[in-house]
């Protein structure tokens, strides 16, 4: 038995100029696997339908999502994970020697720049964390703690010290420490495996948007602040003179930040790889605790011996655009 864990993490050479309206984007992300000797038996979890507003991603609208699995799973169904994410289980129970997985989306994103001056200071938010005081949301607590893949150590509020000084206002802190993470860690696609710890990741200052993630949650939970993980992608910008390239994006992770308010509170995106507040470059997939949570495609199967996902994302924007106009 062995394991399969698809989805890689970029960081674009160029975010796309910024506009003040709403952009709609025609996603695609397809997965291959071609094993080298038969599988027998295959379960995986897809986080491949974009959040909407109907999932609490209120700046965000999944007009169409279409799913074309090869070969055609024995069983197939729907349904919502303990963190509000829409997922599909499949079940292959024939054996087959590759899988093809193709979502395909159109997707409205719309401005949602937050007021970083305009939040408690962060030791306040701590207090409330701690003791679970209203206006806490219980949803927050959860994002407080270790996960697999993020530590909550001293090391980790020692590095974020300098940004978060006394009564600092929590959003402008969280913004000091996107930065420096940005500043000081240089990004190297060779340095690290999903696997590495993050500890090693803050002692070698090198890896990819993962591992930033990653880092940023461990300094924010190992302050006493909730913070959650965050999948997706980027629109970006090919280089001048060039046209967008079909399956050359890739998926990005973020970091976001519970800031209480009256009516219950609310979450603020960073990005600490590309040192930017997202707003409508930035495609919400899923979040949960750590990457772990939220793998575009993960699961067990029977046989297949060494294999490798092949993987292609695409980010293109579109205006008035359907999905029948496209040939799956």
């Amino acid at each position: 038995m062995s394991t399969t864990f698809a989805g890689k993490h970029w960081r674009p050479d160029g975010l796309a100029p910024m506009t003040q309206s709403a952009a709609r984007y025609h996603l695609i992300h397809e997965t291959r696997y071609n094993y080298e000797s038969p599988v027998s038996l295959s379960r995986q979890l897809l986080h491949l339908a974009p959040r909407d507003v109907a999932s609490g991603c209120a700046w965000q609208t999944c007009e169409t999502h279409l799913l074309a699995i090869s070969p055609e799973p024995t069983l197939q169904f729907a349904r919502i994970d303990p963190f509000g994410n829409p997922v599909t289980q499949i079940a292959l129970e024939a054996p087959h020697n590759s899988l093809r997985v193709r979502a395909e989306s159109l997707i409205e994103v719309r401005p949602r720049t937050p007021d970083e001056q305009d939040s408690p200071a962060w030791e306040a938010v701590r207090e409330l964390l701690a003791y679970g005081v209203l206006p806490v949301r219980l949803d927050a607590m959860r994002y407080l703690f270790e996960s697999p893949y993020v530590r909550v150590k001293h090391e980790f509020a020692a590095y974020a010290d300098a940004c978060f000084t006394p009564g600092r206002p929590l959003l402008l802190a969280a913004h000091a420490l996107m930065s420096l993470i940005h500043r000081e860690f240089k990004y190297d696609t060779e340095a690290t495996t999903v696997a590495t710890p993050v500890l090693q990741v803050l002692e070698e200052k090198r890896g990819v948007c993962q591992d930033f993630a990653h880092l940023m949650l461990a300094c924010l939970r190992s302050l006493g602040l909730a913070a959650r993980y965050v999948s997706g992608y980027l629109l970006t910008q090919p280089p001048p003179g060039q046209p967008r390239l079909i399956g050359a994006d890739a998926s990005h992770a973020w970091v976001s930040v519970y800031c209480p308010a009256e009516g219950g509170g609310r979450w603020v995106d960073f990005d600490p790889t590309n040192d930017v507040v997202p707003d409508i470059q930035h495609i919400t997939l899923a979040w949960g605790r750590d990457f772990g949570d939220v793998s575009p495609l993960r699961g067990v199967i029977l046989g297949g011996d060494a294999h490798e996902p092949d993987v292609a994302v695409t980010v293109m924007p579109c205006e008035n655009e359907s999905l029948e106009n496209h040939e799956k």
